[in-house]
């Protein structure tokens, strides 16, 4: 930034840019050097250090291969698709995206905010280190093998069962759901929440003391 404000101090010795400014004039700040749209979109395995926030960017594609070191913010975006093999160290935030389907392989090692989003399924062996949030989502059932480290919030979603070997490592809120019972074999560190409208038909089973 420093060196284009040297430039342009030139032409227009009263103009200084601000990293929010860039997007206006086509440009992108990664890892701290500023490159344009298209030369950020065609760098292959890609490693950004810190956050990658592209809310209402008009950035329209992922470099392949990107792995991303803090969280990744794409609402408001133009971004249709993610890239296959990506890797989010923090968060993965698409509420209000354009994003309609997740990558095989994606790893996310905080918390996934799909609320509201317009993805409608997941894809099988998902992990997720943080809390999965799938309030007001359209995806109606959840992949075999999901692990969600933290909270899994279903509150308001279309599903009406949860999978064999589901595991979660926090609470498990099921409120203003169509589901009625849980398997044998889920896991749940924490909590599992229901709505008082809930309680005449679940069955909770042996997980009955969990059940608030």
């Amino acid at each position: 930034m420093q060196f284009l404000n040297k430039v342009l101090a030139k032409k227009l010795p009263k103009l200084k840019l601000q990293d929010s400014d860039l997007d206006n004039i086509g440009l992108i700040s990664i890892n701290g050097k500023k490159v344009t749209f298209e030369e950020f979109s065609k760098m292959e395995n890609l490693k950004v250090k810190g956050n990658l926030d592209l809310r209402y960017s008009t950035v329209k594609e992922l470099p392949s291969g990107l792995e991303v070191g803090g969280y990744l913010w794409l609402s408001g975006s133009k971004i249709k698709e993610l890239p296959s093999g990506l890797t989010v160290g923090g968060s993965l935030k698409l509420e209000g995206s354009m994003i309609t389907e997740l990558p095989k392989g994606l790893t996310v090692g905080r918390d996934l905010d799909l609320r509201r989003s317009t993805i409608k399924e997941l894809p099988s062996g998902l992990k997720v280190g943080g809390d999965l949030d799938l309030y007001g989502s359209k995806i109606k059932e959840l992949p075999l093998g999901l692990t969600v480290g933290g909270h899994l919030y279903l509150d308001g979603s279309k599903i009406k069962e949860l999978p064999s070997g589901l595991t979660v490592g926090g609470d498990l809120y099921l409120m203003r759901t169509a589901i009625k019972e849980l398997p044998e074999d889920l896991k749940v560190k924490g909590k599992i929440f229901i709505s008082k409208g809930m309680e005449k038909t679940f069955n909770a089973g042996k997980f009955k003391s969990k059940v608030h």
